[in-house]
């Protein structure tokens, strides 16, 4: 167990349109935390909200926030980055030995919590928050779901089954976290590929509080896309395989043609001409837009652009502000406005 001298708890939460939540979110955090430092669960705590584009006044109420508290942190973000790029932005800021992450929308009961402050003092670096249950969702989400962790799984992908973002991480496993420099970032498969001793705590998912999802399913399919081929080339093997299938297919069929035209025998009309030009370019025009998708991702990682960039923050005076760029230590941003 750490002393208690040095156990702060650092709850980083990012913030997209969350004007209808929010509120309830700092007020329910705020009780929580406090009551932790009575039951001498921990010392201190701060709560570090990123605003990530929020075209509410998701900003305002945060501001707010910040001014009646201290420990209150908001970091605004220049533009919206996505809700994996405003999660990077917190941690990397965040200050406490143990750092936990939380969606806003209240899904994820925050007094969760404690049960992971229990698991860390039995010696785990990282807790997964895990769902129980998917009764809440539809039926169509719930199969979409499981059909994501099985396929990631069968594809050699090292993730949490029904674990999102809810995690607790110890100080340690920050500091390994900020070594991983790709933008293109799928956190749920990057924290189990560090290592440590790992634990889960399960809970029921709650109703959202307030507001809609943030993820309809145009963005949880380019997020099931985003993760698979960030973790696994099983995809470029795969469509190395059905070349193989085709290629083999393509002699028979040419051997076919050339019996069959040694034969004598009329050639049986034109669909066998035709499907297998479907079937074979359909196939070879799928791989490619695969093998693009690769190419697309190496096009955006070489060009080093930073994961986020710090537009304003309020109470993080001497944290690191340097955009998430990937490659050694970087400045401050110019225009540098924390209050």
């Amino acid at each position: 167990m750490e002393d208690m001298e040095k156990k702060q708890l650092s709850v980083v939460i990012p913030c997209f349109n969350e004007e209808l939540v929010i509120e309830e979110t700092n007020t329910r955090l705020r009780i929580l935390l406090t009551g932790f430092i009575e039951k001498g669960l921990i010392t201190d705590f701060e709560v570090l909200y990123v605003n990530d584009g929020s075209s509410d006044g998701t900003l305002e109420i945060l501001t707010g926030f910040a001014s009646k508290d201290k420990r209150i942190k908001v970091i605004s973000l220049s533009s919206n980055f996505g809700h994996q790029a405003a999660l990077t932005a917190g941690l990397y800021n965040s200050s406490g030995e143990l750092v936990v992450s939380l969606d806003a929308d209240l899904q994820d009961p925050p007094e969760v919590i404690e049960a992971m402050i229990e698991k860390y003092n039995s010696g785990y670096d990282i807790v997964y928050g895990v769902r129980s249950n998917r009764e809440r969702d539809t039926f169509f989400k719930r199969f979409t779901a499981q059909f994501f962790y099985k396929l990631m799984g069968l594809m050699g992908v090292n993730i949490i089954y029904n674990h999102a973002d809810f995690r607790l991480m110890s100080r340690a496993v920050v500091k390994e976290f900020k070594k991983y420099g790709e933008i293109n970032r799928f956190l749920r498969g990057i924290f189990p590929s560090i290592g440590f001793k790992q634990g889960v705590v399960e809970y029921a998912r709650e109703k959202r509080f307030a507001g809609t999802t943030k993820y309809p399913f145009k963005k949880m399919l380019m997020f099931a896309i985003e993760g698979i081929t960030s973790f696994s080339n099983f995809p470029l093997r795969l469509s190395l395989v059905l070349g193989f299938i085709n290629f083999i297919a393509a002699i028979m069929l040419v051997v076919w043609t050339l019996v069959t035209k040694i034969k004598g025998d009329a050639v049986p009309g034109w669909a066998s001409t035709v499907l297998p030009l479907y079937l074979f370019g359909g196939i070879q025009l799928m791989f490619i837009g695969v093998l693009s998708e690769y190419v697309g991702k190496i096009y955006m990682e070489v060009k080093r652009r930073p994961i986020f960039i710090i537009k304003k923050t309020y109470n993080l005076r001497g944290r690191s502000k340097d955009g998430g760029r990937r490659m050694g230590p970087q400045p401050p941003l110019q225009d540098d406005q924390s209050t």
